[in-house]
């Protein structure tokens, strides 16, 4: 089960996370089974910390996912996640990124 922001639970929807990682993976063109993979993968995570995770777990597990695979996806993946406003958010997480390397 998934705890989101408002408080109310609901069944972790594997689809959606695929959705996500098809999305900020778009100049990839990742196969099915790529993605099936990402996604059992993280929902193993997810699992093993209990019957009920914050939605922002999920979000994290997609972000530590997307890093191994490089920057650009990672980013376009963080700045909807992580709700960017301006260029200044984009600065602000690249520098992140970097003090990462």
């Amino acid at each position: 089960m998934v705890r989101k922001r408002d408080g109310s639970l609901q069944v972790f929807q594997g689809e959606k996370v695929r959705a996500g990682i098809r999305r900020a993976l778009a100049d990839e063109s990742p196969t099915e089974s790529e993605l099936a993979d990402a996604v059992a993968n993280i929902e193993a995570a997810l699992r093993s910390q209990g019957r009920e995770v914050p939605s922002d777990e999920i979000g994290n597990q997609v972000l530590a996912y997307l890093r191994t695979l490089g920057d650009a996806a990672y980013l376009r993946f963080a700045s909807v996640y992580k709700e960017f406003r301006d260029a200044r958010d984009f600065e602000r997480e690249v520098a992140a990124l970097e003090g990462t390397d």
